[in-house]
């Protein structure tokens, strides 16, 4: 597996940066590299190496305005040597919960990329600091890979 980790944020109010803030630590701490994309663009960030997205759910399930133009820009784009994380934060009482994650979910694998593990969807109603939740996933992930 690659070392090398692009960590891809969507985020309106900050809470999926403070999640790819941990989860870089748990990298480093296991001697991966990283790089932390809070205005992510494609033509940035390889398609080849580990992705992990990580982004909330704006308004009515759209995605957060700052990953909007790479989610456009991924559509067409060959991801079949991506291999991804995704972690969504949403609001179970809402009935677009994650929404924003499962865009990129399908946007990822139906270009061809694939998922490491299945995608974990935080519901910040049961926990409400979503990086504590957000690290020991990961963590264990990083262990099974």
């Amino acid at each position: 597996m690659n070392k090398h980790f692009e960590i891809i944020v969507g985020t309106m109010l900050g809470a999926s940066e403070y999640v790819a803030d941990v989860l870089a630590e748990k990298l480093q701490a296991k001697g991966y590299t990283h790089t932390i994309h809070l205005e992510p663009d494609f033509q940035s960030i390889a398609a080849s190496t580990n992705w992990v997205v990580c982004t909330s759910t704006h308004g009515a399930g759209d995605l957060p305005d700052n990953i909007q133009p790479f989610a456009e820009q991924i559509k067409n784009a060959d991801l079949s040597s991506t291999k991804a994380f995704v972690i969504g934060l949403g609001d179970t009482s809402y009935d677009t919960f994650c929404f924003g994650a499962k865009t990129m979910e399908t946007l990822i694998t139906q270009n061809g990329g694939s998922l490491t593990i299945p995608a974990l969807h935080i519901d910040v109603l049961e926990h409400p600091i979503p990086e504590d939740i957000a690290g020991e996933w990961f963590e264990d992930a990083l262990e099974k890979i």
